[in-house]
This record gives C-alpha cells, structure tokens and sequence, in this order.
C-alpha cells in the first residue's frame, strides 16, 4: 500500500516559500522524486477504486495535474502549484461523476467530487427531475453516510429560480444549483498515515450513490427511456 511521505509534505512547504523557477531549478532532483511518489499513490489508489467502479484513467501518472501554474489571467503571478492534485474519470458515457483528490500542507488537503461544470443540456435534464420528483436526490444527501462524510451539498448556485422554472417550487432549494460538488477535509497527520488511500478510496466509494442517480438521469430522457 503506497503512503503520502513527511518528506514529499516537506517539499510542498519549501515550495510554497521559495515559489521561483530558480529554486525550482535547484531542487528539481527532489521534486521529481516526491513526483514519483505521488504517482505511486495514486497508481494505489486507482487500483483500489478499479475493484469497484470502471475508471476509464489509466494510470496514477495520468490522473496526477501538472504542477505548473497557468498564470496568462492570474494576478498571482507565482509559477508552481503548492499542493498536488489528480482527477480520475469514469469511464463511457453512461457513468457520470467526476473524483478529485487534493494534497496540501496545512490541513487544506481534501478528497472531492461530483459536477463541477455540468453542460446547458445536462444541467436542464436534472432541473426537470428535481420538478418531477426529487426525493431520491434528496434521501441521498440527507443519508446518515453523506451527511457524515460531507456535510452538504455545495456548489454555485443562482440566487433566483432558473429561467422556465416556478421560483416557488417545493424544491427550488436545489433547482438553483449549478453545481452538484461534495468532499471532505484531512489534517496533515490522515494524510501521513499508512492507510490513507484506502481512506481515499472509502470517501470515493461513499459518492457514489450520488454518481448512480445522476448517470440514471443523464442517460435517459424525462420519460424516463434511454438515449442513444
């Protein structure tokens, strides 16, 4: 089981102060060697979540972000990330629902997921659901195993109804969603621990539920028959 090492949290933090192309440079040879560290959890932590969903990433390396920031529209001119980042997406149409998982020093690392830019079309499919019947939606995140693993449902949201929709219905509350996104925060020392990407992976498992009725809604029309 791969682990999150003292030293790769290390060199994020020197990195955060030293946040130059310069020191970069100079310690290249470090960061390539927590780089492959952090390719070694997530390898893991793929594998893991292959026993139990269909991931269509192929690699640890693949999911892994690259750690250069593109500063063309940021003030913040600082040219590396401080924190490691990786995605894993699910694999074929028919499987919605996106997993992230964050690592930063600090107590800022997270795992998250769900829709964080869903399309115009996906975005209106669901908004019909939620009119026709949003009590599975909602037995999902008000379960004890949501709740307790994420708090609530966060996302954009519209401070009105959407256009077409009764801004007086029953569930506007989650009409005016533009975003469907959860996760859940981890100090320094869970992230350390040998067991975090079994964790990781337990925290991933716990989405699904969400991911399952939104792909049911996305791949079928209001009547309820599959698309194409």
């Amino acid at each position: 089981m791969a682990s999150i090492s003292k030293d790769n949290i290390q060199f994020l933090i020197k990195l955060s102060k030293n946040n130059d192309r310069d020191w970069f440079q100079e310690n290249k040879a470090e960061y390539v060697k927590q780089h492959e560290g952090m390719i070694s959890f997530a390898d893991d932590l793929l594998e893991k979540m292959n026993a139990h969903d269909n991931i269509e990433t192929l690699t640890g390396k693949k999911s892994l972000h690259r750690i250069y920031r593109d500063v063309r529209f940021s003030k913040d001119k600082s040219p590396y990330k401080t924190h490691w980042g990786g995605s894993f997406k699910r694999a074929t149409k028919q499987l919605r629902g996106g997993y992230y998982f964050h690592i930063q020093p600090g107590g800022n690392s997270f795992i998250g997921g769900g829709f964080w830019g869903p399309n115009k079309e996906d975005l209106l499919r669901v908004r019909e659901e939620i009119t026709t019947d949003a009590s599975e939606m909602r037995k999902i995140i008000t379960s004890k195993d949501f709740v307790g693993t994420f708090g609530v449902l966060k996302g954009e949201q519209l401070k009105s109804a959407p256009k077409g929709f009764d801004k007086e219905h029953k569930d506007i509350d989650l009409l005016r969603y533009k975003q469907f996104i959860f996760g859940k925060n981890f100090t320094d020392e869970e992230i350390l621990a040998d067991d975090f990407a079994q964790v990781a992976n337990d925290t991933f498992k716990k989405m699904r539920p969400f991911f399952d009725l939104m792909s049911e809604i996305l791949t079928t029309d209001s009547n309820g028959t599959p698309l194409d």
